[in-house]
């Protein structure tokens, strides 16, 4: 089943990243450094934007923070690192705004809690103003609504009002409402500010995968803006990924979302870029998109004793995305490439005929040889201690002769 298209009309510009229409779904994360820690946001930033970042959000907080943004935006384009960078608001994002215009500048988008301001009390001031700063500096807006911070006067009032209807709707079901009421409001409450249509992209984010999907199904249902996906609070490893997963791709595959994030808890030092490789993954999985060579491996059963293929997996797989920053600039098309490194006879060799470059290394008992396929075809056969050496060596005269600008012919 293909994917549905996407039924977003208006296009956004964020610092020349194309959002919604029929523009690439783009991957976006967020730092978790303190953003007055310029040399460590820079450097966390640069991470992200090597691993396929295509839009890096910080936290703007604190009056330190504000200050370091523009040296943060300079810094990075002295090292000619070009990834726009998003300013997230919470609270005091109208004194910052406003205070620090230099920040304001810097940022290539802000991003507005509308349960963290004042809209929906007497006055919207403080929403007011960020918009107007919006307007000034032409920036886009991403209005992010968050069930955790959701904006309890229209809860209040939409619970009440449920509660006088003859068929009382679930309160879960009055809150997801709520959600998107509160997202569709301020997007009009933005236009009314002055803010262009095609400067404002909606997010409504809850943790629950079934509530998520709900959620977003309604939203794409009554407007246009574009959509920013993401599962917040994922929470760690294989369930915030698996839960990323199983909520995306449904959306995903239904064509609603033009930038995603996997918000997933890093552990303790861990590898921020993980949540880039999670995003680019679903997207490349459900065929949306291509960032990466593919590598199919076998889980491996009595007839793989050894770990060596296993191993070999790994560091193809990690060769492979070492790769790619080099790859992307001189050979077209490679980040579709396919390679299998499969582990018995079984489904070795059939799966690695499937790739575009597979090897089918032997099983327990299995004679201590393996073969090489090239586009279907078996091309080599590789014995000795040297078969990963060799292995690459084949894997990177393929991507010479077959997707190098001129194609010109190199032997495999």
């Amino acid at each position: 089943m293909s994917v549905s298209p996407r039924r977003r009309t208006v296009t956004v510009d964020v610092g020349g990243v194309k959002i919604g229409s029929d523009h690439p779904i783009a991957v976006q994360s967020m730092t978790n450094t303190d953003t007055a820690d310029v040399t460590g946001t820079v450097n966390q930033i640069m991470d992200l934007a090597k691993a396929g970042s295509e839009l890096v959000r910080v936290t703007v907080n604190t009056e330190e923070a504000a200050a370091a943004v523009p040296k943060i935006v300079d810094t990075l384009n002295l090292y000619g690192v070009r990834v726009p960078i998003v300013g997230d608001f919470h609270y005091n994002g109208h004194i910052l705004l406003k205070k620090y215009p230099a920040c304001a500048r810097a940022l290539a988008k802000y991003r507005i809690n509308p349960g963290n301001v004042n809209i929906g009390k007497k006055h919207d001031d403080n929403f007011r103003t960020m918009i107007e700063a919006a307007v000034e500096y032409r920036r886009p807006v991403r209005i992010g609504v968050n069930w955790g911070s959701l904006d309890q006067s229209l809860l209040t009032r939409m619970m009440d009002e449920n509660s006088r209807l003859p068929e009382p709707k679930s309160a879960r079901d009055v809150t997801i409402d709520a959600i998107v009421a509160s997202a569709l409001l301020s997007g009009e409450a933005a236009e009314r500010h002055g803010l262009p249509r095609d400067r404002i992209i909606l997010s409504a984010k809850v943790s629950g995968v079934q509530d998520l999907i709900d959620v977003y199904r309604l939203l794409a249902a009554q407007c246009e803006y574009p959509l920013h996906l993401g599962l917040t609070e994922a929470g760690l490893g294989a369930k915030g990924i698996v839960a990323t997963t199983a909520a995306l791709s449904v959306l995903l595959q239904e064509g609603i979302g033009d930038t995603i994030r996997t918000s997933l808890t890093p552990m303790p030092n861990g590898d921020r870029t993980e949540e880039v490789t999670v995003c680019q993954q679903i997207l490349q999985s459900l065929g949306i998109r291509s960032f990466t060579p593919q590598v199919t491996a076998c889980p491996g059963c009595g007839r793989t004793t050894s770990t060596f293929f296993q191993e070999m997996a790994d560091q193809i797989q990690t060769y492979l995305r070492e790769q790619m920053p080099v790859w992307r600039e001189n050979f077209t098309g490679v980040e579709e490439m396919k390679v299998a490194v499969m582990g018995c006879i079984v489904n070795g060799p059939g799966e690695s005929k499937h790739a575009n470059l597979g090897i089918s290394l032997p099983g327990t008992f299995e004679d201590p040889v393996a073969p090489v396929y090239v586009d279907g075809k078996l091309l080599k056969t590789l014995r000795g201690d040297h078969i990963v050496a060799e292995f690459i060596g084949m894997l990177d005269r393929y991507v010479e002769s077959h997707y190098a600008a001129q194609h010109e012919a190199v032997s495999i």
